[in-house]
């Protein structure tokens, strides 16, 4: 069964997924930021089971997404877009009008699909490829 919760502070469920995905899995090195004390974090769960994650927060009148994470072996649920989907409908219940999300320039496509338009050049987040998007809702 799958279920999903809001969160206003980092747990152990939310930790544990974005070391997973970003450092163990993806290399990062620099997981956590200030954007961590303020964020507002979307879990999934599947069979009570912690698969998922991601945050959003207000940064001068518009809405971000980020930290999009899915254990691998939960990957083929098509998670990401059930989170895309969940965050946009708390956001527009909120009264945001757009949203900004910085993408790895690998998943740019996904983020494409579910309505998001690249702009701005191509950034370096750590090692990685980055670009942000934007999607007025």
């Amino acid at each position: 069964m799958l279920e999903y919760k809001f969160f206003d502070c980092l747990n152990d469920d939310i930790r544990y997924i974005r070391e997973t995905v970003f450092i163990k899995e993806q290399g990062f090195l620099v997981e956590y930021d200030d954007i961590d004390k303020y964020a507002k974090y979307l879990l999934v769960y599947y069979d009570n089971k912690p698969v998922a994650t991601s945050r959003m927060y207000i940064e001068n009148g518009d809405y971000h997404i980020g930290r999009i994470a899915v254990l691998k072996e939960y990957r083929h649920m098509k998670l990401g877009s059930l989170m895309m989907n969940v965050l946009e409908d708390e956001i527009k219940r909120s009264g945001g009008k757009r949203i900004i999300l910085s993408s790895q320039v690998r998943v740019k496509d996904f983020y494409q699909k579910c309505g998001y338009h690249p702009f701005g050049d191509i950034y370096l987040d750590e090692y990685c490829e980055h670009i942000l998007m934007i999607k007025d809702i």
